[in-house]
């Protein structure tokens, strides 16, 4: 996907998150492990967002592999760390197709 679709993508996933009473509080955090596409908060509970877009919803999940999840998951724990942040928090993934936008909370393998 060109960095063009994905802004478009990460930019529809933060509106559906504003639109369901979600701040987003930063987005394409970076470190040596990967990046987290969208951090956001609701209820107390701080989401690491993965965002991803294709024609249907089954070729765009299945680009969430065991590898991706584990450097979100890596990812997440250097921002947790670099900010000294104690709070609940899940992993996520808003799907964006052309016709929805969808999300899976607590997205585990």
């Amino acid at each position: 996907m060109s960095r063009a679709k994905g802004n478009l993508a990460e930019a529809r996933a933060c509106k559906f998150l504003y639109d369901n009473g979600y701040t987003v509080i930063e987005q394409n955090f970076y470190s040596r492990f990967g990046e987290i596409d969208i951090i956001a908060l609701k209820d107390e509970i701080l989401h690491f967002v993965e965002v991803k877009s294709g024609l249907d919803f089954e070729s765009a999940i299945q680009n969430i592999t065991p590898k991706k999840l584990s450097r979100l998951i890596k990812t997440a724990d250097v921002y947790m760390k670099k900010n000294s942040i104690d709070v609940s928090y899940v992993y996520d993934a808003i799907i964006i197709t052309p016709k929805n936008t969808e999300i899976i909370e607590n997205i585990t393998f």
